[in-house]
């Protein structure tokens, strides 16, 4: 975690220097082929049965039964990589229902500069072909770099995935194969790994008031927005309505307006078509009677800007034809027009952890406080002349890692969401906040996820006034245990605080000095000449602890039985002087907790070894500034100290 941690601070995991995900180095790799004269076969995603998938795609199913794997080169006698651009028009749906990556992958054609993220330059099936290919993606708060080969599933002589309508062409049935790699699985995270933006989600018919000004910040921004119409059956599928509008299909939000209409103001939104020539008929369509009431110049300027497959539309008739409004909003990073305003993007990574972490939602009161705790002080309100409201607005979105690596196992997604709470007055300005379970007792939430439920990701936008707040994410139910990513979005400057960042936030030693001098405690508490014998002050030094000890492991032993509960683990050692960050406390939950419950022999090792650990720390942190720089022998020495420490 350290290692990730200090990789990330050197740019590591940006798009820029993506981590290589199962450590394959993709020019390295190449070149081994190349020198080898073999073609490159990936061992980390095997052209064999499992590789498909599970449930309708696991071995021996109907879908997978008579399955082989073709490179392109066995396909097509001149396979291209990209040919003349890439399209939406280059991506057809395959011989299974993938419609989801379909038209994920068909929004990265619309943004250059979001494709070549995913699709690297340079890659062909000519100049030094070997078999091998690399995309990248956004995975859980970094860019990862995928290598893959080419040997690609074909059923009854047709690709059984996502591939191009150009027989030739094969960058997006690659591309499939590298997300299906990653286990991906909807529209909307289809988005987020290929931008790694945040995707939003508006039923239509229950659109808020303010939709309008949530588009055109969102136009402003730069962020991906698409619309659809809702199917209830498979003959729905590609069915046009009356007024030319297709079922089904995915299209893109390009712009919104106002125009002054027969003494009026009219908004109107432009929506594109980009799969086909059918375009909507009705009311402000290209030969409709309503251009004819508008100032001429207005109407040449707004169709002057007018792509293929685009069109106008009343907003409130848009509302009422499309049932749904997708929006990714992109960090700044994937933007390239200097004219754009950005979102300011925050990021948190955290875990729940089973005994220490994970308290499940408010509705468990005694557990919901060991939850992690993250804090935001928004500074400033928005500026929007048409809102009298004095309020901050961002975005909050709580995604679960890796959680489809278990559907194999038969294990879904967790229920997740989060709950959002004011830092009390006492508290504002400090660095670190970790409130308690009386807090959560008497204060309500001031806002929170719309729902509980069991997605990869929840996400919310939220206003509220300028302040400092703590964020909650949980699972509904305690002791579900799982790694997540926290972020918030922001439209002004906020700060940020994470308790997780902070590795010693305090630590009480005064009851370490004696008769004027320090005694240096290791893991058997041995005397400062390092004889592992105990004088008669260190012995008294070390039984004045145990008692102060015991009475507070008797104060966290609610039912008298012996034993006390893991989760109460946290308050116990602060009352012991030590205020540990959520990843100390979960792992030393884990280390000397049996069944979530401590009994009074670990809670004194934990406390002797912590005591230990930390003046090996203090004396290494010689300026007390919180970091230690160690040469050779210092670190040699400190890591022996630590082993004997977790050993003994």
């Amino acid at each position: 975690m350290i290692h990730r941690e200090r990789l990330h601070a050197e740019g590591v995991g940006s798009n820029e220097r993506a981590l290589q995900i199962f450590s394959q180095d993709y020019e390295a790799l190449k070149q081994e082929s190349l020198e080898s004269g073999r073609l490159f076969e990936d061992s980390c995603f095997p052209a064999q049965p499992p590789s498909l998938g599970f449930k309708e795609l696991a071995p021996h199913s109907s879908k997978t039964r008579g399955v082989t794997w073709k490179r392109p080169t066995e396909l097509t006698e001149s396979p291209q990589f990209i040919v003349g651009g890439a399209t939406r028009t280059d991506i057809c749906q395959g011989a299974l229902g993938d419609c989801w990556l379909l038209a994920a992958i068909a929004s990265l054609t619309l943004n250059e500069k979001l494709l070549h993220r995913v699709v690297p330059h340079g890659q062909s099936f000519t100049d030094d072909y070997a078999g091998i290919f690399h995309f990248q993606f956004w995975q859980f708060g970094e860019w990862v770099d995928v290598v893959i080969d080419d040997r690609l599933p074909v059923k009854d002589g047709e690709l059984m995935f996502v591939h191009s309508a150009e027989g030739s062409e094969f960058w997006s049935a690659l591309v499939c194969g590298c997300e299906k790699a990653l286990s991906g699985g909807s529209t909307t995270e289809g988005f987020e790994d290929f931008t790694g933006g945040v995707a939003e989600m508006y039923e239509l018919r229950k659109a808020p008031r303010d939709l309008h000004r949530i588009i055109a910040k969102a136009l402003e921004r730069g962020s991906l927005l698409g619309c659809s119409i809702d199917i209830t059956s498979a003959f729905d599928m590609e069915a046009i309505t009356f007024k030319k509008l297709v079922k089904g299909h995915a299209y893109s939000v390009t712009g919104l307006t106002e125009v002054n209409f027969r003494g009026n103001r009219e908004r109107l939104i432009r929506v594109r078509n980009p799969w086909g020539q059918v375009e909507w008929t009705g009311a402000w369509s290209d030969n409709s009677s309503e251009w004819n009431a508008i100032d001429p110049a207005e109407k040449e300027e707004m169709n002057s800007k007018m792509e293929d497959g685009e069109f106008w539309m009343s907003f409130q008739e848009f509302k009422r034809q499309f049932s749904r409004l997708e929006i990714c909003n992109l960090t700044p990073d994937a933007l390239n027009d200097d004219s754009l305003s950005y979102w300011n993007t925050i990021k948190f990574e955290g875990g729940w952890r089973r005994g220490s972490t994970a308290g499940g939602c408010r509705n468990h009161a005694n557990t919901f406080w060991i939850n992690p705790q993250y804090k935001i002080t928004l500074l400033e309100e928005d500026d929007d002349p048409e809102d009298d409201e004095k309020a901050c607005s961002f975005l909050v979105a709580l995604m679960q890692k890796d959680r489809r690596r278990y559907r194999k196992q038969g294990q879904d997604m967790h229920t997740i969401g989060f709950a959002i709470y004011e830092v009390p007055e006492e508290f504002q300005g400090c660095q670190s906040v970790h409130l308690k379970k009386d807090f959560f007792l008497r204060h309500s939430s001031c806002a929170r996820s719309e729902t509980f439920i069991n997605l990869r990701e929840v996400s919310s936008r939220l206003r509220l006034p300028p302040g400092e707040y703590l964020i909650v994410p949980s699972t509904f139910e305690p002791g579900k245990e799982a790694d997540f990513v926290l972020r918030v979005f922001t439209e002004k400057q906020s700060e940020t605080h994470s308790s997780d960042f902070i590795r010693v936030l305090h630590l009480n030693l005064t009851d370490r000095q004696t008769s004027g001098y320090k005694v240096s405690l290791t893991s058997g508490e041995s005397q400062k000449d390092g004889s592992a014998r105990l004088g008669l002050v260190e012995f008294q030094i070390l039984w004045n602890k145990i008692r102060k000890w015991l009475g507070i492991f008797r104060q966290f032993d609610l039912d008298k039985s012996g034993t006390m509960s893991s989760y109460e683990m946290r308050l116990a050692l602060e009352s012991a002087g030590f205020k540990l960050n959520n990843k100390l406390n979960q792992v030393l939950v884990a280390r000397y907790a049996d069944q979530e419950m401590i009994d009074f022999d670990n809670f004194i090792c934990c406390l002797v070894k912590l005591e230990a650990m930390f003046r090996t720390f203090q004396q290494l942190d010689r300026d007390g500034t919180g970091l230690a720089e160690l040469n050779l022998s210092e670190g040699c020495l400190s890591l022996l100290i630590n082993l004997l420490i977790i050993c003994s």
